[in-house]
């Protein structure tokens, strides 16, 4: 275990704020989507295409992030990627077709799915050095930006003003924003072993990475289930009115952030493997209590208990991927591709079940993709980390008496 290392705290709270700036950033966007379908005469289906293109751009520029960060060190491979991406998250608003759209969308994809690989092995480090769990609490500051960067994006709509304006504003005051902060992140090269080789050019998962990306794989899936078609399920399936199918979306975001800001407190006190079972087991229930709902009420506490299961696993399966080799960016980058895959897959993958059969049927997938949280858990316990994991426990309860370690 590293020694206890005070400057960890500045660089936790700037990586927070690069979190919160990342989810502003995403949920500012989504809520200009309907101007920019309406300023390009879009319909629902070529719509839905050209949104498939940030997944896309964000799996393809992923396995990249390793190497940058190796070369330039991380701190300004954080700093330039910052910048790329809010100049990337201006251009969407700009295009002037569907094609220029797609290409815009997977650029956008391409930058945040880089950032999302550097800051995330940020965060592992500065949760080694700090000796505590942090990666839950990061997410949630992520959860957090993309309430804000909605809730502002939401204002700007109502008051009409045009989504060019709006988005390069936005991406100019987050962009100076994000380059300040990284000042304060640790400046890494390579992985843990600075006299390793350089990670390739372009790193494909490590086998390491491959069952803990499974258990990613099954949150993602039923988090992308839950928000995209939440609202859907009540209007379809339950007939609720449409702010309350709306209020059902909102109450999932909301107990995903609030789960995810408490998660730290959780984990701290029984573990990552606990927590995550814990988890499944809520979202599995959450699951079964959506599909046998017979009311609006029962089936948004279903969805609530989803947001509340799955909340954890994410920034849990980054910090398991970032300790399960000498080179965290890799690994990191080839779990983040296998969760944007099943980001990409599940709301398309619940449409075509729901088309077959029902919406119902394609809950009872996610809710047994839930439970495989309960089997799979203990994937996110690395060989060797339950010593490492009793020490850290007996210095954390030593210090909170007042004694050393």
């Amino acid at each position: 275990m590293r020694r206890y290392d005070c400057a960890a705290h500045p660089a936790r709270r700037a990586l927070a704020a690069v979190f919160a700036l990342h989810g502003a950033l995403s949920g500012s966007l989504a809520t200009r989507l309907p101007w920019i379908q309406e300023h390009l005469g879009l319909g629902p289906g070529r719509l839905g295409l050209a949104l498939v293109f940030p997944a896309l751009g964000a799996s393809c520029a992923m396995p990249l992030a390793a190497r940058v960060s190796h070369r330039f060190g991380s701190r300004a491979a954080l700093r330039g990627l910052l910048v790329l991406l809010c100049a990337a998250f201006a251009l969407p608003a700009l295009s002037p077709g569907p094609a220029v759209l797609c290409a815009a969308l997977a650029g956008y994809g391409a930058a945040a799915g880089m950032v999302d690989v550097v800051m995330n092995a940020l965060g592992v480090e500065v949760e080694d050095r700090l000796g505590r769990s942090i990666m839950s609490g990061l997410h949630g500051m992520w959860s957090t930006g993309t309430l804000a960067g909605s809730a502002l994006g939401t204002l700007a709509a109502h008051r009409g003003t045009d989504a060019r304006v709006h988005l390069g504003l936005t991406a100019a005051g987050l962009a100076l924003l994000g380059a300040a902060v990284c000042r304060w992140v640790p400046d890494l090269r390579g992985g843990t072993d600075p006299a390793q080789d350089p990670p390739p050019r372009f790193a494909l998962p490590p086998r390491s990475a491959l069952a803990i990306g499974a258990v990613g794989f099954c949150a993602v899936f039923a988090e992308g289930a839950g928000l995209d078609w939440s609202a859907v399920y009540l209007r379809r399936e339950l007939g609720a009115a449409p702010d309350l199918a709306a209020a059902c979306t909102t109450a999932f975001t909301c107990t995903m952030a609030a789960a995810r800001l408490a998660g730290d407190t959780v984990v701290r006190r029984f573990g990552p493997v606990t927590a995550v079972r814990a988890g499944g087991a809520a979202a599995a229930a959450g699951g079964a209590l959506v599909v046998t709902a017979r009311g609006p009420v029962a089936a948004t506490a279903g969805f609530a208990l989803i947001g509340l299961g799955v909340a954890v696993v994410v920034p849990l399966v980054f910090a398991a991927a970032g300790r399960s080799g000498p080179q965290p960016a890799r690994a990191i980058a080839g779990v983040a591709t296998i969760v944007y895959t099943s980001g990409l897959v599940a709301p398309a993958a619940v449409g075509q079940i729901a088309a077959a059969t029902s919406l119902s049927v394609s809950f009872c997938l996610v809710t047994v993709l839930a439970a495989g949280l309960v089997l799979a858990a203990g994937a996110l316990r690395p060989a060797g980390d339950a010593p490492r994991a009793v020490e850290r426990a007996r210095r954390t309860r030593s210090t909170a008496r007042g004694g050393g370690p």
